[in-house]
């Protein structure tokens, strides 16, 4: 196991395996930690050729090729400043971020570069090929140096850049390879985009655990099955919309047996969630987490722990400090709800040129905080157990008031979902003139199992937390990081709000 070193370095001495020993390995073969440690070099070399100035941003729109995998790495060895876009990501967006950041430079590949229109990337040089400049030693800059400026998927409105440290990208990496007891021998296949800060890390926390990061982009929960054979994947990491497809998936048992630590974010799994996954892969660990990109992650519940607390997002992560607060700044009793604040060395520096809403988000820790300093206040209701243990409540801006109750979606998309007539749902709260808000359903499913539905949740649910009205979809829409839109899905249904 990694052990907790609370001292962080910079980024890019985060390749800690034996020289020889697999980093990563794709379709094109294998790189060992030597050779990725120099082909970091290289590009960090080619970046400082170029001659930016200290702390410029240079930025990625690639998928998860090995240059994309590499210069998390190397732009901050060369003493700039990395911006992954993600892959997914429309031109629109991507003009946005290019601009917002003031990348100097572009890495990508031609048909995206021919995407961009005139004025898109002013001022910004476009690669669509990494060069090999002169190998640079090891960085040797302040840990609290801007090494990264990650873009949030910007539900609603612009994506706002999440400015991170090399101590926060180190402490993160540490952290995680600790809890999760990742070892030299463990593959960990990469779904997830790069861009995505929970992506990131599988190839922070694997390489400071000396072991393998296999980067898949993959279009079907097939290929992620299959990819798991090939590689003899040992760790997974997914959001929930993904574990709904890989559990629709057909896994041979001895592929499913492959895996030993299954790891979630990006939203909460409903208890179904975890009795499904814990059956099609009763060999692997699983690790319910939260995270919010302002802090990297706060919490995670150790996988002894899943059964007894299938709806906990555990405790705080190594090198985190999290607390439940009241309104007025005091600590929340067990049992009463409060808001997440996040304080320590994972929290972000704010948010790149946007001074107002980095006042609004980042804050001064409450009085009671050991760590003290900056905190992020998350706008999230959560609450504690007796023990210690966390459970998600709902966005301060998502609670439902109904009929003067504080209702969480989470908690009636979970009952929704429980019984299996959908497959997936959103909760909304729409006015309504006697309730104050009503509350509205879009499932994912087929509108002929809604009187069942209904029938079930009388039972599982009080009145107050009966859906007025069901929206069925054959798709609900995502964002560009996989996740429900749910500020889409929100719109739309306000936009024909009417009589629930």
């Amino acid at each position: 196991m990694v052990p907790l070193d609370p001292v962080p370095k910079p980024i890019d001495h985060v390749l800690a395996g034996a020289p020889d020993a697999p980093a990563l390995v794709d379709r094109a073969g294998t790189l060992s930690v030597a050779q990725a440690e120099e082909r970091a070099a290289q590009l960090a070399g080619w970046l400082a050729a170029q001659r930016f100035a200290p702390g410029d941003r240079v930025a990625t729109w690639l998928p998860k090729t090995r240059e994309a995998c590499l210069m998390p790495l190397a732009a901050p060895r060369a003493g700039l400043v990395h911006v992954p876009i993600n892959p997914l990501l429309k031109r629109p967006q991507v003009a946005h971020i290019l601009a917002d950041s003031g990348a100097r430079l572009l890495l990508t590949q031609p048909a995206r570069a021919a995407m961009l229109e005139p004025g898109d990337s002013s001022g910004v040089a476009v690669h669509t090929q990494a060069g090999q400049g002169d190998p640079l030693p090891r960085s040797t800059a302040d840990p609290q140096a801007l090494a990264a400026i990650l873009y949030t998927s910007g539900s609603t409105g612009r994506p706002k850049g999440v400015m991170l440290s090399h101590a926060n990208l180190w402490l993160g990496a540490n952290s995680v390879a600790h809890y999760l007891g990742l070892v030299p021998e463990d593959v960990v296949l990469g779904v997830l985009p790069l861009s995505f800060d929970y992506g990131q890390n599988q190839l922070f926390s694997t390489w400071a655990a000396g072991a393998t990061v296999a980067p898949l982009d993959y279009l079907t929960a097939r290929d992620v099955v299959k990819a798991v054979d090939r590689v003899g994947a040992t760790t997974l990491a997914g959001v929930p919309p993904l574990w709904l497809q890989l559990l629709d998936a057909d896994w041979p048992a001895d592929t499913a047996a492959k895996l030993r630590r299954l790891t979630n974010s990006g939203g909460a799994l409903t208890v179904r969630m975890v009795r499904s996954l814990r059956e099609r892969f009763p060999a692997a660990d699983l690790y319910p987490m939260y995270g919010l990109t302002e802090a990297f992650r706060s919490t995670y519940l150790p996988p002894a722990l899943v059964d007894a607390h299938p709806d906990s997002m555990g405790r705080a992560i190594p090198h985190a400090e999290v607390m439940v607060v009241r309104p007025d700044g005091t600590s929340a009793a067990p049992g009463e709800p409060g808001e997440l604040v996040h304080a320590g060395p994972l929290v972000a520096h704010g948010y790149w040129n946007d001074p107002e809403r980095t006042a609004a988000r980042f804050r001064q820790a409450p009085g009671f905080s050991q760590a003290g300093g900056t905190a992020v206040w998350s706008g999230d209701t959560v609450v504690a157990d007796a023990t210690g243990l966390l459970r998600f409540v709902g966005r301060d801006d998502e609670m439902i008031k109904s009929a003067g109750n504080r209702i969480s979606p989470a908690e009636v998309e979970e009952a929704v979902m429980a019984g299996g007539e959908a497959a997936e749902a959103v909760a909304i709260g729409i006015p309504d003139a006697r309730l104050g808000q009503a509350i509205v359903v879009v499932a994912r499913g087929d509108a002929s199992d809604e009187a069942a539905l209904r029938e079930r949740l009388k039972r599982e649910l009080p009145n107050f937390m009966q859906p007025a009205r069901f929206e069925w979809r054959s798709e609900l829409p995502r964002n560009a990081n996989g996740k429900l839109d749910r500020a889409a899905i929100r719109d739309a249904v306000r936009l024909g709000e009417g009589a629930p």
